[in-house]
């Protein structure tokens, strides 16, 4: 029987495609490569990027190039055991309740999670917890909005390159005014951009010339958007305003 909407026994099902520029996970390799441009290189020899939903690692070899102990989180044993194979720190814990401790990571990756759990807000929690003051956060997530669930189900389901069926749940999607309010309160300097996939890029993937499609800066964050931002210095306060968001 087909599993519902966001059950994480589907990440399991596909363990296999994980590593496969063409297979059902494509499109986190596109985002793997994209967050990895916001990423600095790492400023000393014991730097640590904390990985929250891992998967199977698909950060590391832009991670190890960055110079970081790379340690991934997560709850799936399947996506964990491909991730050390590729030289991640496995950790195996919730995003809610990250088993690591307070300022540990000098960079916290948050990709494609916030819209899988129903306490986005709590996850953002964990990341400013584990952020050393100045480090730096980048995420990425599914907007709420009108078009996000007839786009990134309805379409993106549908189509080569897309997420896997029913990985998604429209329900789950952010609500990215109380994610920016809640980064304020955090301590968290949060800027969000909308992202999609380059067209061309897209072309040359399908017909096999390209692994990687290079993920284009929106200014419109109503479907897929990202995340780029530090922790404030202790002592900061939160700022008087929250980041605008369009």
């Amino acid at each position: 029987m087909p599993l519902p909407r966001n059950d994480p026994a589907q990440y399991d099902e596909l363990a296999d495609t994980w590593w496969q520029p063409a297979g059902g996970f494509a499109m986190l390799h596109w985002l793997a490569a994209s967050r990895a441009e916001h990423v600095p290189p790492a400023d000393h020899p014991d730097a640590v990027l904390v990985d929250l939903a891992c998967g199977g690692g698909l950060m590391a070899p832009h991670v190890q190039r960055l110079g970081y102990r790379h340690v991934g989180v997560d709850i799936g044993a399947a996506g964990l055991a491909t991730a050390r194979e590729h030289g991640v720190s496995a950790v195996r814990g919730s995003v809610l309740e990250v088993p690591l401790a307070d300022g540990c990571a000098d960079v916290v990756v948050c990709g494609e999670v916030l819209e899988h759990v129903a306490d986005d807000v709590g996850v953002l929690g964990e990341c400013a917890r584990l952020l050393r003051p100045g480090g730096v956060l980048v995420i990425d997530a599914i907007a709420d909005s009108r078009l996000a669930g007839p786009v990134a189900v309805g379409i993106g389901e549908r189509i080569p390159g897309g997420p896997p069926p029913g990985i998604h749940d429209p329900a789950l999607f952010v609500d990215r005014r109380r994610l920016l309010a809640a980064a304020d309160r955090l301590g968290l300097e949060l800027r969000l951009v909308g992202l999609r996939p380059s067209l061309r890029g897209l072309l040359a993937w399908k017909r096999g010339r390209a692994q990687v499609v290079e993920m284009k800066p929106l200014r419109w964050s109503g479907i897929l958007f990202a995340g780029y931002g530090r922790k404030r210095s202790t002592g900061g306060g939160p700022a008087s305003h929250v980041p605008s968001m369009r």
